[in-house]
């Protein structure tokens, strides 16, 4: 790991600012990212969740960064319990639905993954509904999926905020 990427990653703070710098750097070198990916991905390390911060921006810039990387970051999934990790990855795999060609075994992943964010009552709304937004492009492909959502939608609409309900409204309403 280059210390000084992990010293920066270490400092960064919440605030968008601070990610977008090292962000910023990861774009412009490019090397860096399979540093930044391994630290997210370990979830042993107290900062993992401020790496995948930094990789939410990343990605959301050049989603391309991860193609050599899919089959890892899609494995490693089911390990993150933070959940500021989770929120960040979540909006990764939304990415990913939309914009990356995956495998059977990639995108059954991510199906069982934001599944599994969705449907568990300690998962903050934001994880939910980027959830949500993955399988909704997912179900493009695969046609059990919205039956499944639709379900889950409906029968937890009334347990959960505006802002769950709101997605969970345009949702329903597309897949209607």
């Amino acid at each position: 790991m280059n210390t000084d990427l992990y010293k920066n990653i270490v400092n960064t703070s919440a605030y968008r600012k601070s990610r977008d710098a090292i962000a910023q750097l990861i774009l412009a070198q490019e090397n860096l990212f399979p540093m930044l990916l391994t630290l997210a991905i370990n979830t042993k390390d107290k900062n993992h969740h401020k790496a995948c911060w930094i990789m939410e921006s990343v990605l959301q810039e050049n989603l391309n960064l991860i193609a050599d990387y899919l089959s890892f970051f899609c494995d490693n999934l089911k390990k993150y319990k933070n959940e500021s990790a989770l929120r960040s990855n979540s909006k990764i795999c939304m990415f990913l639905s939309k914009h990356q060609v995956l495998t059977s075994v990639q995108e059954q992943q991510i199906i069982e993954n934001c599944l599994d964010w969705l449907i568990t009552d300690t998962t903050k709304v934001a994880t939910k509904a980027y959830s949500v937004r993955a399988l909704y492009e997912i179900g493009k492909k695969q046609d059990w999926i919205y039956p499944e959502l639709q379900r889950i939608l409906t029968d937890d609409y009334h347990e959960h905020s505006y802002a769950y309900k709101a997605v969970a409204r345009e949702i329903l309403k597309k897949i209607k």
